[in-house]
């Protein structure tokens, strides 16, 4: 009996060509073999920008992206300790009494006006918040968006608050709470929203085992407000923006 011959060289050849381009696209999303997520990683500036309804976009182009968390200031009072934007909360959830209800990625946050109330117009931050995620151990940007409004509510029940006038009206910390959904498809490759706020490993209890998130709420109010406190005419030179970022390793210094 004669043996089955192996493929010829050509053949061989045929063989390895498809399988070593697999290998290089996967190499390029995923993170080196000692990364400790163990996820998928996407190089930056490969995916596009996508648009989403209601004004938003799904900034994938960012996905990968090292940070810094903080954007760079862009005028004065930015990061002055008032008025602030402070994130309360964030996670993956799904509504309804037996939690069957549409899943949703969530940020909750409070606005600390400072001395002064502070007053935005409805709806608030419309078309004008921005939030990105950033997973533990330098995993880089794993979600990512632009565009999004928030709804305000109060209460532990979070009941939608309806503007009084067409505005609203910060007079405390906390007074109104703030709650900004991330959209399904603002989420990076190889992460769902379910996971995108997960620690790694799960049960740590040091914080930089954990994602990081940044919030941006932009509002010319904001930089009044600023000039107003500052007892300064023009409102120009301050930063219409309002920054929130969940952890920073050297919160001190920033």
């Amino acid at each position: 009996m004669h043996g089955i011959s192996g493929p010829s060289p050509r053949a061989w050849a045929a063989i390895a060509l498809p399988v070593a381009a697999a290998l290089v696209a996967l190499a390029a999303h995923r993170g080196m073999p000692d990364d400790p997520t163990g996820r998928l990683r996407v190089v930056p500036g490969v995916l596009k920008d996508v648009a989403l309804p209601y004004g938003s976009t799904a900034a994938l182009s960012g996905c990968g992206a090292p940070g810094p968390a903080r954007p760079a200031p862009r005028g004065e009072g930015e990061q002055a300790p008032a008025p602030a934007l402070v994130l309360t909360s964030y996670g993956y959830s799904s509504s309804g009494p037996r939690f069957d209800g549409p899943p949703a990625f969530t940020v909750g946050a409070v606005i600390d006006p400072g001395p002064r109330p502070l007053t935005l117009t409805a709806p608030v931050g419309e078309r004008r918040i921005t939030v990105d995620v950033y997973g533990p151990h330098g995993e880089g940007r794993i979600a990512s968006a632009r565009g999004l409004t928030a709804k305000v509510t109060k209460g532990v029940k979070q009941r939608p608050v309806p503007p009084a006038s067409g505005a609203y009206r910060f007079t405390d910390v906390g007074n109104l709470d703030l709650e900004i959904e991330l959209p399904e498809r603002a989420v990076c490759p190889g992460h769902t929203r379910a996971d995108i706020g997960q620690c790694a490993p799960d049960h740590t209890n040091r914080i930089e085992d954990c994602p990081v998130v940044a919030v941006t709420l932009t509002d010319k109010a904001v930089s009044a407000q600023r000039a107003l406190v500052a007892g300064i005419k023009n409102p120009e030179r301050f930063s219409d923006r309002l920054v929130a970022v969940s952890f920073e390793e050297n919160a001190a210094g920033v």
